[in-house]
């Protein structure tokens, strides 16, 4: 019992490690992004060919001399640096039983927070000793300014029924009507009853 609550606690553990820097390279990569962000220049229109057999022929093959001149010969393009965006503030606090508490801004106006715990689901129906279900909660929010300068607020919550996020800017499905409601609710009822039978 004490090796799977101690298996549980390391997977957890890992489990938070992994999502806090997947969202901190996100933030990051958002900032990286906007502080790239350029004006979008016109295509040229694609050149018209006639049809010919010509151009389906395939260029010859040049020596390793030439290609080596050619390279030498062409204009090097010039590659502009990224620029650095500072992490201003990063503040975390963790408990020894699962639960944190993070907040970060970096110098381009992204702001995050960030809190989760570990909630105990109750008895594992599968286990024959009854061993509890943890599962690790985050909730948090994020902020940033859209390139077109709208501010950019996102709120979430991930927990046992998955990732949940809320923003202005994100749509919302249009509410379920109460006929389907209830059948949805039947077919539920329909499928948790065969599962006490077995």
């Amino acid at each position: 019992m004490k090796i799977a609550v101690m298996q549980c606690a390391s997977s957890m553990a890992a489990c938070y490690l992994i999502a806090s820097f997947r969202f901190i390279v996100c933030t990051l990569v958002l900032g990286v992004c906007y502080a790239q962000r350029r004006p979008i220049q016109a295509q040229a229109e694609p050149q018209q060919y006639e049809d010919s057999q010509d151009q389906y022929q395939q260029p010859a093959r040049q020596a390793p001399q030439q290609v080596a001149q050619q390279y030498q010969q062409e204009p090097r393009q010039k590659f502009e640096s990224t620029t650095f965006i500072p992490i201003i503030r990063f503040d975390k606090e963790q408990g020894n039983d699962g639960s944190y508490k993070a907040s970060w801004e970096t110098g381009n106006n992204i702001l995050a927070q960030e809190e989760g715990y570990v909630k105990n689901l109750g008895p594992n129906p599968d286990s024959k000793e009854h061993e509890d279900i943890n599962a690790q909660v985050q909730q948090g929010s994020y902020s940033y300014t859209a390139p077109d300068g709208q501010l950019i607020s996102v709120n979430y919550i991930a927990d046992e029924t998955g990732f949940h996020a809320t923003g202005d800017h994100l749509p919302t499905p249009p509410p379920v009507s109460a006929e389907v409601q209830k059948g949805l609710d039947l077919i539920y009822a329909g499928i948790k009853a065969q599962q006490v039978r077995i």
